[in-house]
């Protein structure tokens, strides 16, 4: 398996949150910083510590590389549980309050897909663990998710190989985008203008309500 050809495990996540998000960060390597990927990293700055811990008898490896020779991706595992008794478990740390999403969903299968090949074992559930929230939540490995990876991962690869980016999703997710910029500038930019236009006529707070 050629370097080029590996599919990093993240660029799952990506694709399914936008397909055009995935080209500009995996093929073009465009990277821009907001609030979101801010509180995201510091999320996985405190999961991605290199180190082995041991709680309860659960031992939680830390930055875990992993890999997939058969679906040719790999990438690097926030946080895998191995319990005393029963198959290990992949845990993704998210910084944003709980809520059930395919492409966090999808991302933390393809990692189980990975512990299955490397270790041998089955993985059928793993967890995602939302910080603000302190909660987790279990997710269930079927076969149809298993499939969809599959399948994501191949649109991935099919995507690199031609090169070109998808059209702006122009939709709810692009205002959270730290890619808008890059993505659509046109779109941004008169998004700025507009704001900046109504601030101009916007009465300053003391004189709101004056006659």
């Amino acid at each position: 398996m050629k370097e080029e050809d590996i599919i990093p495990v993240s660029a799952i996540e990506h694709f399914v949150y936008c397909p055009r998000q995935c080209m500009l960060i995996h093929v073009e390597q465009v990277f821009d910083d907001n609030v979101f990927t801010l509180r995201g990293r510091m999320a996985h700055e405190r999961a991605d510590l290199p180190e082995a811990a041991a709680e309860r008898g659960v031992v939680a490896e830390r930055a875990l590389p992993i890999w997939s020779d058969a679906l040719a991706i790999a990438g690097r595992a926030d946080v895998v549980e191995f319990p005393p008794a029963g198959p290990p478990v992949p845990v993704e740390y998210k910084s944003g309050r709980m809520r059930q999403r395919e492409h966090d969903d999808l991302q933390l299968c393809a990692q189980a897909i990975c512990l299955e090949e490397m270790l041998g074992v089955a993985v059928p559930r793993g967890a995602v663990y939302s910080i603000a929230s302190r909660r987790r939540r279990e997710v269930v490995f079927d076969e149809g998710m298993r499939e969809r990876v599959a399948q994501v991962v191949e649109a991935i690869r099919d995507l690199r190989s031609r090169g070109d980016a998808p059209p702006p999703a122009n939709d709810e997710r692009c205002p959270d985008c730290s890619l808008r910029d890059a993505c659509v500038p046109a779109v941004a930019e008169r998004a700025r203008a507009s704001w900046h236009l109504g601030d101009l006529f916007r009465a300053p707070a003391d004189e709101e309500g004056e006659t």
